[in-house]
């Protein structure tokens, strides 16, 4: 098969194999210290964790790539990438060695916080290097093939690596700290790794002509602005429904992940270890809907069209939210794990394709990073919406209600807007006749 060929040809390419083991480990220590702030601040004993912990914690992990992601472009293309690999991931693994010190000595949680978001937000900046670099070291012929072998195998390593931090924190050793050691382990590995690529090698090229930097980022700033203006032309009205129906998809994904959170710290477990493994359990089922979603959409979008696909996602969960969700019992609840998983990621891929074949090429690249603030601060949102709502043993039927008709909404008024983009085509057609 040319893809399997293909394939074949990149792990031979010296260079890519070397981007992509920077890659695997900078993501695979992600993972890692994510899952140990999530225990720290979930599952630590000593700990009376609250929704707004989990919160916090939400805050400090997804706001860099919202507040810093449309931005990192701007310095990655003024920055020699192969250094933003090495001195970041050296950065994240003295910062990473710090939150350890910081969970071993009881500090403030500020204090905690400030030390994961110095973490998470130079993240953005080696990820999204990563992704610049990937044309610097293949042909682009196979740059197709590359951009799904790379990003794919970053996601199982970090998935590998939230693994690893589980089986260390219930096997090897109970302390967090230990676990986020082992994490900036990782970064330093990650960091050392990227010495053996050439330092020109990855870009950018200099240009003595570059204007400003300061400038630079307030012309980013405006041509955000003009890919929300493209978005409000009423030609591209369906993108608009599509990327408001999938944020309020997220959010609801958000708020029930919370309320899972607390389900398995103190309702659905008696120990925190026991609470860390339901936990777990219900993500790898959330993981299985997500890959379950990646075979299942390609198929039900062309029968019904992304827009009608994102439709029967949403009036899907309006029903079956709240059927498995109330009970507040394990078994459904894991059921709703998959199914959420399922509904939410096929919504994301529809919505990806209508973005992708809607949206102009010119404003696609900012489409996609207002859309990547949207995600992430919908996700933020809903957190902060279910610490409010939430008692402290997470059973609470007001939110599992408002998710539903938040559910149930979406569903409503993508169908009417359906019908009346319907009812416009035929009054054009009769008009024309």
């Amino acid at each position: 098969m040319p893809v399997v060929r293909d394939l074949r040809l990149l792990v031979r390419l010296r260079y890519f194999r070397r981007l992509l083991y920077v890659r695997l480990l900078s993501q695979g220590a992600d993972g890692v210290y994510q899952v140990a702030l999530a225990a720290y601040v979930v599952f630590s004993p000593e700990k009376q964790t609250s929704a707004t912990a989990i919160a916090s914690a939400m805050a400090v992990l997804l706001l860099p790539y919202s507040l810093v992601g449309p931005f990192a472009g701007v310095l990655l293309d003024r920055w020699r990438r192969r250094q933003v690999f090495v001195y970041g991931n050296l950065l994240r693994a003295l910062l990473a060695a710090a939150t350890a010190a910081l969970m071993i000595g009881h500090a403030p949680d500020w204090l905690f916080y400030a030390s994961a978001l110095c973490v998470t937000a130079v993240n953005r900046f080696v990820l999204a290097g990563l992704s610049a670099a990937l044309p610097r070291v293949v042909d682009t012929e196979r740059l197709v093939v590359a951009n799904s072998l790379s990003p794919t195998a970053g996601t199982l390593a970090a998935t590998a690596g939230g693994g690893l931090a589980f089986g260390v924190r219930i096997v090897v050793s109970d302390s967090d700290a230990v676990v986020v050691l082992l994490g900036a382990f990782l970064y330093l590995c990650a960091g050392l790794g990227s010495l053996r690529l050439p330092s020109a090698l990855l870009g950018p090229d200099r240009h003595p002509d570059r204007p400003r930097l300061g400038t630079t980022l307030a012309e980013t700033a405006r041509e955000l602005l003009a890919a929300v203006r493209h978005l409000a032309a009423p030609r591209r009205r369906e993108v608009a429904r599509a990327l408001a129906a999938m944020t309020l998809m997220r959010f609801c994904y958000g708020a029930l992940l919370v309320l899972l959170l607390m389900l398995c710290r103190y309702t659905l477990s008696d120990t925190p270890d026991g609470g860390m493994r339901l936990l777990g359990t219900a993500l790898a089922l959330s993981g299985a809907g997500f890959f379950a979603a990646a075979a299942v959409t390609p198929w039900a979008v062309g029968r019904l069209g992304p827009v009608r696909w994102i439709t029967a996602c949403a009036g899907t969960a309006t029903v079956l939210e709240p059927a498995l969700g109330l009970p507040f019992t394990t078994g459904p609840l894991m059921v709703a794990a998959f199914v959420l998983g399922l509904i939410t990621q096929g919504a994301k891929i529809a919505t990806d394709t209508v973005v992708q074949t809607c949206v102009e090429d010119a404003f696609r690249g900012r489409i996609f990073s207002v859309y990547d603030v949207l995600f992430n601060v919908a996700f933020v949102g809903a957190a902060g919406v279910a610490a409010l709502m939430l008692p402290p043993d997470g059973r609470s039927t007001m939110l599992v209600v408002l998710v539903a008709a938040v559910y149930g909404a979406i569903t409503l008024a993508l169908v009417r807007s359906e019908r009346r983009s319907a009812d416009e085509h035929l009054s054009d057609i009769a008009e024309t006749e």
